[in-house]
């Protein structure tokens, strides 16, 4: 009915010459903003399931007529993290100025159908960069670009369970605002875990059951509480956009029973579709956000705290069908190019989840690593197991610490080679032993983490010095390079720049310049050392690679003006 008056109120302004019919403005924000809107539907509380009994969604449209997305909305308890209320939002992401019209507002339930069709909201010029989308335009789509055509190269850190904000000794010494504020000095990638998991809040959780009580349960997860997710994750998701930090969502695991149920669903009859929508609609218009599945979809490991203690128990797989079929569901739901994956174990990406078309659109990996040529190598064998057309991550390349051993020169190393080969790489901090630390719960400090001030380093010498997403790897006999190391990696923008990895002392080091005057630097990830060695180099140039694990040399053909 309300189309159908609308529709003669605007025939009606045709004939007449009036302005229009009265539409009111209820949001107004920034390109690649987040705009939440809000809207009245029934009542209900922690003994219902409105996640799972509800559709509803709402469809924008520019007013240029050019472009559309269809947004799936949540109910969300009174709007505040009260689990009683009537509260239902949308939260869109206009990716273009101008007015964006309300056109179709679908529902399931009476008291939402139709609502604020007609409506609309202004978005004014940004300078965020937006979404992070695959740059087809790179070799074998290996690198990604932003919304705003820029790049930046990808170096992430890892809390597993600190939206709990708890650790093994009770409540953490900071909190997640602190937690991505200071990380985002140094990363600017975050994977955690929506669950408390390890080290979950004794009463705070993240579902209710059947009762309405609060669990960690993630069997339950088709029932959602509002407060876990509007303060805890929703202000993890925020403080990270606000940063333009990537917030990368685990749904499922890591590793207790309980928060690896998630996509099991059980007492849904193991459909998790009610919660994939959930998320789809609650952060799918966050251009920061990234999705993984789950974490080692494919290991048998789950915690349990039994006399005392975690013991390890065996928990079910999942296979991968099923996780193709997590993957296509939760894509229909999301209205962006929301990057998409799920972490396996131990470093294997396997090929049944390469699908047409694909439900994924980035390769995870887990394999740590502290030498840079194994590194960049399982960059490169990963990339081919993904069907040479996706980004590739390693997700769990070298976490520093005592719990795996890794010093910060091992990770300083072997992310350089996540780089040399083509893709990019996440780090973590384990101490004073395996399951304790950073990683785990938070609490950063960079004093104690001390690889993030090298990888700083990396990553401004990186996004400033090359025109790394031209780059693909090739074998160093096809290079420019000769007299090398067998240790050594290399990358070519070919007859543009060249660069070349090295980790150990080397003499003698030949290039075969193509024409052209060429600049030659060397960066040193260890010392943190940046020198020019020529600006003037054509030909045969040799050089020396110095006594560091972590030294990139780049070759730059000086342009004439």
């Amino acid at each position: 009915m309300k189309k159908i008056l609308i529709m003669l109120l605007g025939v009606f302004c045709v004939l007449s010459g009036c302005a229009g019919p009265y539409y009111t403005e209820i949001g107004r924000g920034e390109v690649y903003s987040v705009i939440e809107i809000s809207f009245t539907g029934k009542t209900y509380d922690q003994t219902d399931t409105p996640v799972k009994d509800v559709d509803f969604w709402v469809r924008f449209q520019h007013e240029s007529g050019k472009t559309a997305y269809k947004i799936h909305g949540f109910w969300d308890g009174d709007g505040s993290g009260g689990a009683a209320g009537s509260v239902f939002k949308v939260r869109f992401c206009p990716t273009a100025p101008g007015k964006w019209n309300i056109t179709e507002v679908y529902s399931n339930l009476m008291e939402l159908s139709d609502q604020k069709e007609g409506d609309y909201i202004t978005a004014v010029t940004s300078s965020h960069k937006g979404f992070w989308v695959v740059d087809t335009a790179s070799p074998g789509n290996r690198w990604y670009k932003r919304s705003d055509g820029s790049h930046q190269y990808i170096y992430g850190n890892t809390h597993y369970s600190f939206v709990s904000e708890y650790k093994d000794t009770g409540s953490s010494d900071s909190g997640i605002i602190f937690d991505i504020t200071a990380g985002a000095k140094y990363f600017n990638k975050l994977r955690f875990s929506i669950h408390g998991d390890r080290y979950p809040h004794p009463v705070e959780k993240p579902f209710f059951n059947n009762f309405g009580e609060p669990t960690d349960d993630g069997n339950y997860s088709f029932r959602p509480n509002p407060k876990w997710f509007h303060e805890r994750i929703d202000t993890a998701v925020q403080t990270a956009y606000e940063l333009d930090m990537i917030a990368d969502l685990i749904l499922n695991g890591p590793d207790t029973e309980d928060s690896r149920s998630i996509l099991h669903a059980s007492e849904n009859g193991g459909d998790p579709t009610p919660f994939l929508k959930y998320i789809a609609a609650r952060y799918g218009s966050y251009p920061n956000v990234w999705i993984c599945l789950s974490n080692e979809w494919n290991k048998r490991r789950s915690a349990k705290w039994v006399s005392n203690k975690w013991e390890n128990q065996k928990a079910k797989l999942y296979s991968a069908s099923q996780i193709t079929k997590f993957g296509k569901i939760i894509r229909k739901f999301l209205p962006y190019a929301t990057p998409l994956s799920v972490h396996g174990y131990p470093d294997k990406w396997y090929t049944e989840f390469n699908t047409k078309p694909s439900w994924n659109e980035h390769v995870i990996i887990q394999h740590k690593l502290k030498d840079l040529s194994e590194s960049s190598d399982s960059i490169n064998r990963s990339h081919l197991l993904g069907g040479e057309n996706k980004p590739v991550i390693n997700d769990e390349l070298a976490y520093e610490g005592d719990g795996d051993g890794w010093s910060e020169e091992d990770v300083i190393e072997s992310h350089l080679g996540a780089f040399l080969g083509g893709g990019y790489g996440t780090t973590g901090f384990k101490r004073p032993s395996n399951k304790k630390g950073h990683y785990s719960w938070g609490s950063f400090k960079a004093s104690e983490h001390t690889a993030a001030y090298n990888l700083l380093g990396l990553l401004k010498k990186l996004d400033s010095n090359i025109t790394f997403w031209k780059h693909k790897p090739v074998p160093i006999s096809q290079s420019i390079f000769e007299n090398t190391s067998s240790g050594f990696r290399t990358m070519q923008w070919r007859n543009h720049e060249y660069v070349l990895g090295t980790d150990e002392s080397y003499p003698g080091i030949r290039t075969n310049l193509p024409p052209g005057t060429w600049e030659v630097k060397y960066f040193d990830a260890i010392e943190k050392e940046e020198k020019l060695l020529t600006s003037k180099a054509s030909g045969v140039y040799k050089f020396d690679a110095p006594s560091s694990r972590a030294v990139l040399f780049l070759f730059k053909k000086i342009e004439p003006r």
